[in-house]
């Protein structure tokens, strides 16, 4: 499971400008089964998804096809972690420690 932060790097005019793509791009990521959650941080300099993939390099894929990202408006942090505690509707992605 992976944490995706994006930190926008252009002013929000520049961000919104790219906004429709960007949405329309995290609607294909749900449609595939990478992405669980997102929205915007608070205050709006960015924001956050919670993913699943294969791995780190399916998932930094995924990020660098982000409009925001081909657009030069936003930089990705990702954090990936195991899910040892999920909420039931998440359980398919818990997994236990070796």
């Amino acid at each position: 499971m992976f944490v995706l932060e994006l930190t926008y790097t252009a002013p929000l005019d520049a961000v919104d400008a790219v906004l429709e793509a960007h949405v329309a791009w995290l609607d294909e990521q749900y449609e595939k089964g990478y992405f669980l959650a997102s929205g915007r941080k608070n205050p709006r300099d960015g924001g956050v998804i919670l993913a699943v993939a294969e791995d780190r390099t399916r998932i930094e894929e995924v990020a660098a096809g982000d409009p925001f990202v081909t657009a030069g408006v936003c930089a990705y942090r990702i954090t990936e972690f195991t899910a040892t505690k999920t909420a039931p509707e998440l359980e398919r992605y818990r997994e236990t420690l070796g």
